[in-house]
């Protein structure tokens, strides 16, 4: 019988420094939560820290490193509690932080997906990263947050301090029914790291399912903490499985022009990184067209006919940031 309503799923490999940092304050803080730590067949410490340091922690083992989308649809099959707080191994949380998760959770049952407001671990009066105050897409997909526009990172000075809806919630702390997550069916493996949040709520958002943050809930995010912002392989990804986000979620009539685009766009960011001496990362966007070539036939199966034309909260924060310096978010109208 399960009595605790929240489980507190950690993903974790060769992390074993920042489970022995971070694993201490979701301990103390979670006395609402079951907290499991997902291993992807790590080859360090990392079990050994668990066992002896935090052995109210359950451990689930995953035969190999699946990366972050597979290793959470493999290991949340043996997680029945009713709300998911899946949360990277490079967060700490602070005193109450559940408590406005689950009381959203209970109060409007149209919310599928909560983020928490996420602060840099490292610059604790800024805003982090990977979530911020909640996260946008333009008609382009580019991602986006209330508190960062690409590389430029707001102070929170209680800008944010409202409770809203939004389109995206940060993987790095997300909460999400049970029940949305598998009719959903969990996050696509095929992104295996990276965007894989931002296509979920997509797919949640095309249901008629709400994402909200709440201010009320804090945590602070490391942020780069297993792939570096410099390493290929995260550009990538990233620009891989925004292609392939876009062709899944996309509506009919918005799919071939808005793909077009994109890989034009996605070449001129190509150009800049060779202009710029970053000749890999070029490279990498290369290597992601064509990944995505070879994956557009089976990506376009899972179009599932519901497609909202609603989903961007900008056309293009490419021109709104560039050309009409709209670095922060509230000014941007």
């Amino acid at each position: 019988m399960i009595e605790k309503k929240i489980a507190v799923v950690i993903l974790n490999w060769n992390g074993a420094t920042l489970l022995e940092l971070f694993l201490p304050s979701v301990v103390k803080y979670s006395n609402e939560a079951t907290i499991y730590v997902v291993d992807n067949a790590s080859t360090d410490t990392s079990i050994e820290v668990i066992k002896t340091k935090f052995p109210s922690v359950k451990i689930i083992h995953n035969e190999g490193n699946y990366g972050f989308a597979k290793g959470y649809n493999v290991a949340l099959q043996q997680v029945e509690e009713e709300y998911y707080a899946l949360v990277n191994s490079d967060i700490e949380v602070t005193e109450g932080w559940l408590t406005p998760i689950l009381s959203l959770f209970e109060n409007e049952p149209n919310i599928g997906i909560i983020q928490p407001k996420l602060l840099d671990y490292k610059r604790k009066d800024y805003f982090e990263y990977a979530g911020a105050a909640g996260g946008f897409i333009d008609q382009y997909g580019y991602p986006y947050c209330r508190g960062r526009i690409f590389d430029t990172i707001e102070k929170d000075n209680g800008q944010y301090n409202d409770e809203i809806e939004i389109f995206w919630a940060s993987g790095a702390c997300f909460f999400i029914r049970k029940e949305v997550y598998r009719k959903l069916n969990g996050f696509d493996d095929d992104f295996f790291a990276h965007q894989e949040e931002i296509d979920l709520c997509w797919r949640a958002f095309n249901l008629g399912y709400k994402a909200k943050y709440t201010p009320k809930s804090v945590v602070y995010h490391v942020g780069a903490a297993t792939l570096q912002e410099s390493n290929p392989k995260k550009t990538f990804l990233n620009f891989r499985n925004s292609l392939l986000m876009l062709t899944k979620n996309l509506p009919e009539n918005k799919l071939v022009p808005i793909l077009f685009t994109r890989l034009c766009l996605d070449g001129l960011a190509g150009i800049q990184f060779i202009f710029t001496g970053k000749f890999v990362h070029c490279f990498a966007i290369l290597k992601a067209h064509f990944s995505f070539y070879g994956l557009i036939n089976k990506t376009l199966k899972k179009r599932n006919g519901k497609h909202s034309v609603n989903y961007y909260h900008t056309k293009s924060i490419v021109y709104r940031y560039f050309i009409k310096n709209g670095t922060v978010f509230g000014k941007l109208f």
